[in-house]
């Protein structure tokens, strides 16, 4: 799997389906590593039985885990009538302004200053985030806080008008 996702750059179609922005936020290289030490471990608990039994396990193990990590990346589309952040999606008539934060001020979005009604999709191994108003007078969610690598082309898509 890629480090990080490249994002799609802005369509010159006007139709409300061309993609402005995509990104799926895959796991890092340092995730990947760490499901291999945990799969080794299937080696430590099987290798009183027979070593092949213990390769077995953990190849078994990484494949598990492996398929999980790349089932639960969640991806970020901006097309011109919509957002959709993982399984959830907004019409973007419904979106205020966004701002994207970076270290310490990121840390802080996620932790002291959230509000505990947001809608978070947010990954440990990507430090950027932006965060997202919600102006929809039926919905009780503030805002709506995501984990991106390209945070700066996120919002160039989210300010444009399609």
């Amino acid at each position: 799997m890629p480090e990080s996702s490249a994002a799609v750059p802005a369509s010159n179609t006007p139709s409300d389906a061309a993609v402005l922005y995509r990104e799926k936020i895959w796991p890092n290289f340092w995730i990947w590593l760490v499901s291999a030490g945990l799969s080794s471990a299937g080696i430590l608990v099987f290798a009183p039985i027979s070593i092949a039994a213990g390769i077995t396990a953990a190849v078994v193990l990484f494949v598990i885990i492996s398929v999980l990590l790349i089932v639960s990346t969640p991806a970020i589309t901006v097309t011109g009538s919509t957002l959709r952040v993982g399984r959830a999606t907004i019409e973007r008539r419904f979106l205020g302004t966004a701002e994207a934060y970076r270290g310490k001020e990121a840390t802080a979005e996620r932790g002291t200053r959230l509000n505990g009604l947001a809608f978070m999709c947010i990954r440990g191994w990507v430090d950027p985030v932006v965060r997202i108003e919600i102006t929809d007078p039926s919905d009780r969610t503030p805002y709506w806080l995501t984990s991106t690598r390209h945070p700066d082309q996120l919002l160039a898509a989210l300010r444009s008008r399609n």
